[in-house]
This record gives structure tokens, sequence and C-alpha cells, in this order.
């Protein structure tokens, strides 16, 4: 065995507790109940004793459970002198139980001792106290010294192999966090594997197709421009420079695309305010600040360009008033504009072919959801995904 056992402690995945799932944990609090009955039961049948003997019984009882708890918290964090001092206190109060003739109790208390020192604290720590609780233990006994010796002897081995089957288990589990963190992370480089040949394919079909339309709509736009003026040439310009303005929106809108699939994407605030620049709009940001989930980003930004390019096609000039609030456990958009009431249904579909039903479907496939109505001053978008 060499210094380091000696000197270590039981890593905090052996010291702490499996949770237990409901039957397992009443099974053992009625396990442990029963036993504490049984010991009381026992003390106060040996012999007539007063009320308040009784009462400062239980109330040492309960003192020595709530100590024996604390002990267990304070080896979990690793405090030597904190759990060395409990464990003093536990040891000084079977001795007292002892004088006051409750000797089941006080047995309980320095085999726990014993026990419990072996297991949760370093061994260098641990062995004095021990030896205490064991020789206190073999003093008040009187079953012979063979008995005395296996019992201690066996308690000993007992307390070292809880430690051993602990840190076996300790080593079960870090060694399953750290399978379940290689997975984790296996699963992420092959979604943004997956995501990036995505992106590549979008770049090299849609991408390059908006970009090469663009190029033929403002040569179009060119040559419409060298004709001689008249109503004809004039619709034909105005369609040409339409389309064209359009082929440059759609590329805008698969360039963001691209940045998303490829976790390229600017803070929601900083394009909420690219995205009114240039109009009557007020932009608000509340709570605390911090990255969003690919997928809850993409939800509050689209969503936003339809509530503007609604608010733009059914209320021109109005003004909008943007919300943007972080909540420890989702993201609220809330787009408001001054245009009046108008009805809910010319908003189901716009030109960007991002209606707010299929906003309201994407928000629910993540768990939000979303509303858009009249109020008494315009029209409100209200989003609000979980992060």
């Amino acid at each position: 065995m060499n210094r380091g056992t000696w000197t270590s402690w039981p890593s905090r995945e052996a010291l702490r507790r499996e949770p237990s799932t409901r039957p397992r944990a009443a099974l053992r609090s009625f396990v442990w109940g029963a036993v504490l009955i049984g010991l009381l039961w026992k003390t106060f049948a040996d012999g007539p004793f007063a009320p308040w003997q009784i009462a400062v019984g239980l109330v040492g009882a309960a003192v020595c459970g709530v100590m024996a708890r604390a002990f267990f918290r304070t080896t979990l964090d690793h405090r030597l002198w904190a759990s060395l001092g409990l464990l003093l206190a536990l040891m000084a109060a079977a001795y007292g139980a002892e004088e006051a003739g409750a000797g089941a109790l006080a047995v309980l208390l320095w085999c726990g001792c014993a026990v419990t020192a072996l297991e949760r604290l370093p061994l260098c720590a641990a062995v004095p106290p021990t030896m205490v609780a064991l020789v206190a233990y073999a003093a008040v006994k009187s079953d012979g010294w063979l008995t005395t010796v296996v019992t201690t002897g066996g308690l000993c081995l007992g307390g070292y192999v809880l430690r051993l089957d602990a840190e076996a288990r300790g080593s079960a589990q870090r060694l399953l966090a750290q399978e379940r963190a290689a997975r984790a992370a296996e699963a992420g480089a092959a979604a943004l594997a997956e995501r990036s040949r995505i992106a590549r394919e979008i770049h090299d079909v849609l991408a390059h197709s908006l970009s090469a339309q663009m190029v033929h709509l403002e040569a179009a736009r060119l040559l419409i421009e060298r004709e001689p003026p008249g109503g004809f040439r004039d619709q034909v310009l105005e369609r040409v420079v339409a389309a064209r303005s359009m082929a440059q929106d759609g590329l805008a809108e698969t360039r963001q695309a691209l940045s998303a699939l490829r976790g390229e994407m600017t803070p929601v605030e900083e394009f909420l305010r690219q995205l009114v620049a240039g109009e009557p709009a007020e932009v608000l940001v509340t709570g605390e600040r911090r990255p969003l989930a690919a997928e809850a980003s993409q939800a509050v930004r689209r969503v936003a360009q339809e509530a503007l390019t609604n608010a733009r096609k059914h209320a021109p000039g109005a003004g909008l008033r943007i919300r943007l609030e972080y909540l420890p456990d989702a993201v609220v958009l809330e787009v408001r504009d001054s245009g009046g009431s108008r009805a809910a249904g010319g908003l189901a579909v716009s030109g960007s072919g991002y209606g707010l039903l299929g906003m309201r479907e994407r928000a629910e496939l993540l768990g939000g959801t979303l509303e858009a109505g009249p109020d008494e001053e315009g029209f409100v978008v209200n989003l609000r995904v979980p992060t």
C-alpha cells in the first residue's frame, strides 16, 4: 500500500450516494427506522426511566442523527477537521449513552463510527478514531476476548471492504460519465459534419443559382435601360428590378442559413438591430445575454423576419418595437407595431415564404409557443421558446 493510499480521500463519486428510486428510498427509511425504534425500545425496556429521561434520550438520538448526516456531508466535501470533529462528537455521545444506561445505542454509535471512518476518511486520519471507537466498544462488552477480537476485526474488515466497494463504484461512475461525454462529443461532431455537408450542398446549388440569376437580371436591367423610354419598357424594367431585389434577399437569406448550419451566426440581438436598420424601430434586450441553441436562435430570427415583413406589408410606415427577453429557461421575442388593428387572417402567408402558421409549428416543435393578434395600438407577435 503506497503513501498516496494512506493520505488520499475516497473520490467524491465514491462518497456520493446514488439516487434511489422511491421504493428503495422508502425501504431504506423503513429499515433504519425499525432499527432505531428497536434500539430505543430495548434501551427503555431495560429499566424504569422518568419521562424527562426518555425525552432527553429521544432528543439525543435526533441530535446524533443530525451529526451523522453532517458527517456524511463534510466527508463528501473533503473537509477533514470538520469530519473528525463530528466523529469525535458522535463517540462522545456514545459514551454519554453508555453512562445513561443506553448500552445498545452506545454500541451502535461506536461501531458505526469505526466503519464509516474507514469507509469515508483518508486512512491516516481514519485509523486513530477507529481504534478509539473499537477500544471503547471492547471495554464495555463482556462476551469474552475471542468474541471481542473477532467482532472488532470484522468491523475493520467490513469498513475497508466498504471503502474498496465505494471506490470501485466511483471509478465505474467516472468511466460511465467519460463514455457518455465521448458519445455526446462524437454525436456532436457527426451532426456538425452533416450540417457542414448540407451547407456545402446548399452553397453549391442554391447560392450559385441565385448569384447567377442576379448577374443575368442585372445584365437585363442594363439592356432595358438602353431602350427608348415607354410604358412597356418601364413595366418590364420595374419587374426586372423587383426580381433582382427578391433574388438578392433570397441570397442573403441563404447565406444566413448557411451560417446557421455552420454555427457561425451573429448574436440574435445584433441580428435584430441589423434587421431594422434605417427604419423607425426600437430594439430592447433584457435579461442575462447568452448564446442560444441553433434551433432556438433560428426560430427567433425567422419569426422576427416574418413579423417585420408582415408589418411592412400591412402597416407600411408604422413604428416598430422589438423586445428580446432572456429568461432562465427560455427566450421571449415580442414584435409590436403601431399600425392599428388589422385582421390576423392577412398574416397567414407572406412573400418570404415563412408564414406565421409555419413559425407557430416551428415553435411548437421546439416546445415553445407563438401568439399573434391585434392589440390596442397595432399588431403583436409573441414568441417563447425554451433554451
